[in-house]
């Protein structure tokens, strides 16, 4: 049975992988500060400092600003893993989100789904990749840096790139350099679905 997880459900979730309380907890409890005089210091109550470090909030930006400036941290210090632990991170399929190519498109060009949001420090970037039909004037050609690979699931796609044409059926898989100008157009009766990974640049 699909998890009926919502999108605020989700964010919250990823959020709280990055364990800002407790990273937050330890740095007041390293400074030797009670809850009430961090409170004065950051204007907020002893209350709300006490939920965000229990995990019971998630603190806006602006509020994780003002403690990271009492504390003389960056804020990508509740973001960053300074662990040597593995990375492992799983992604229950209703926990996806649906994006459209466009959020302002009447008829986007595709449908994505992101397989691992959760995970920091990625060396790839995965989807599934929905591809309704679509008239090819209708297509708009985008290009990124790095590789890409596509294999198609199910259904008749068709990539652009360099100006010719290739299709592919269910089973099929392409991988090229994204910083060419390629598109998608969707050419089943039923939309076709496709796994695509991108690699960023490496420098």
């Amino acid at each position: 049975m699909k998890n009926t997880e919502s999108s605020e459900e989700t964010i919250r979730r990823v959020l709280s992988s990055y364990d800002i309380g407790p990273k937050l907890r330890r740095l007041r409890l390293r400074k030797k500060i009670a809850l009430v005089d961090l409170g004065k210091h950051t204007g907020l109550s002893a209350s709300m400092l006490s939920q965000l470090e229990n995990g019971k909030l998630i603190p806006t930006l602006p509020t994780l600003a003002r403690i990271a400036m009492v504390f003389d941290v960056g804020l990508d210090h509740f973001f960053a893993d300074k662990s040597s632990k593995r990375i492992f991170s799983i992604v229950r399929a209703g926990e996806r989100l649906r994006f459209p190519e466009l959020p302002d498109s009447a008829f986007p060009t595709y449908f994505f789904e992101v397989l691992i949001f959760g995970s920091m420090q990625k060396a790839m970037s995965a989807y599934i990749v929905e591809f309704p039909r679509r008239d090819p004037k209708d297509i708009h050609e985008h290009f990124h840096d790095g590789s890409e690979f596509v294999h198609v699931l199910e259904g008749t796609l068709a990539i652009n790139y360099q100006s010719e044409e290739h299709v592919l059926g269910a089973g099929d898989s392409v991988y090229f350099d994204g910083s060419e100008p390629h598109s998608y157009c969707g050419l089943s009766d039923s939309p076709a679905r496709a796994i695509v990974i991108t690699v960023p640049l490496r420098l």
